[in-house]
């Protein structure tokens, strides 16, 4: 949407079902201050018809911090050579600034705030590249799950991507008494990448704070699982976020999680998850959500459980052949 905002004709945008669940505004209403000409039709989400043109230098204050909107109003930026500066209220996940300035944009980062700089023409003189993309920090997440709750074994993933906006829920794992160790750390392209080795570990309950949620927005449901195995209660503060995902997680994960003997609630935006050692037993509604349904399907894996999945195809959408691979690292 950034780009095409640039762009001097009508396109119509749409998405699959959870895509068309997404609020747009929050990007439709920057764009617009630039000068696109945008409008939904339905609501405040997908489809929405956008027309571009000659757009505005933008100086803009994101209530919620979130890496798609910053990144669609730098591309809009690089696309019409104008000065864009995007405050968050805590620093989200920063590929695109990485990449971009390992390209030679002029770009920079300061707190959370990121500024691009007037560049007319760059974006059609960006040189090509030839990158390796490591492999993506979320979904090594799952796997790294399910060695930590494993009775036995060590699991090596190589090659992931260790960008520190990206690692949050490593920290957390830390902080719970999981053992995940980092080898062969690199740099390809701005971006950190290096080997995780992950073994079980007892884990005990934590608070996960609000300055946290956005390096590990994605890893929650996971993050939750574990916490359904740990020693005591884990809160994740202020997680609202999570209602306007590919479903609404917050309340999928608390009342699936609850089918299943798991004590957990939501309060006000804050999840509670209450952990217990009995073997997991019931039927989960994936409502089509990849993480939900790679998320709980780490949580089957464990001796005794009797989960069912409400369906297992939407773990492609993100991870393609993911039953595969974990049934190849939990046999």
């Amino acid at each position: 949407m950034g780009l095409l905002a640039t762009k001097r004709f009508v396109v119509r945008v749409t998405g699959d079902a959870s895509l068309r669940r997404r609020p747009m505004a929050r990007v439709t209403e920057p764009l617009a201050v630039m000068g696109a000409s945008i409008v939904l039709e339905r609501g405040d989400g997908l489809p929405l018809r956008i027309r571009g043109g000659a757009l505005r230098a933008l100086d803009w204050t994101l209530p919620v911090a979130t890496a798609q909107v910053k990144s669609a109003l730098l591309f809009a930026g690089l696309g019409a050579g104008v000065r864009v500066r995007v405050r968050e209220p805590v620093r989200s996940r920063d590929h695109t600034e990485r990449l971009l300035r390992a390209l030679g944009a002029p770009i920079a980062q300061r707190g959370a705030t990121v500024t691009l700089e007037e560049a007319p023409g760059w974006l059609a003189e960006c040189p090509p590249l030839d990158l390796t993309i490591p492999g993506d920090a979320s979904s090594a997440a799952f796997l790294v799950a399910a060695a930590l709750v494993a009775e036995t074994g060590e699991l090596r993933i190589a090659e992931v991507g260790l960008n520190p906006t990206r690692t949050g829920y490593l920290d957390v794992v830390a902080r719970m008494g999981g053992i995940v160790t980092r080898e062969a750390v690199r740099e390809i392209a701005g971006e950190p990448v290096g080997d995780l080795i992950a073994r079980p570990a007892r884990l005990m309950g934590t608070v996960v704070t609000a300055e946290e949620i956005p390096s590990l927005i994605d890893e929650i449901p996971i993050l939750a699982i574990l916490a359904s195995r740990a020693e005591g209660e884990t809160v994740f503060r202020e997680v609202g976020e999570l209602r306007v995902k590919e479903s609404n997680r917050l309340a999928l994960l608390a009342a699936n999680l609850r089918v299943l003997g798991v004590a957990s609630e939501v309060a006000g935006n804050d999840l509670h998850v209450l952990g217990t050692d009995r073997p997991p037993r019931g039927t989960v509604d994936t409502a089509r959500d990849h993480r939900l349904t790679m998320a709980f399907a780490v949580l089957g894996c464990l001796p005794g459980s009797a989960l069912r999945l409400s369906e297992h195809t939407s773990a492609g959408i993100s991870f393609p052949g993911f039953f595969e691979v974990l049934d190849r690292v939990t046999a």
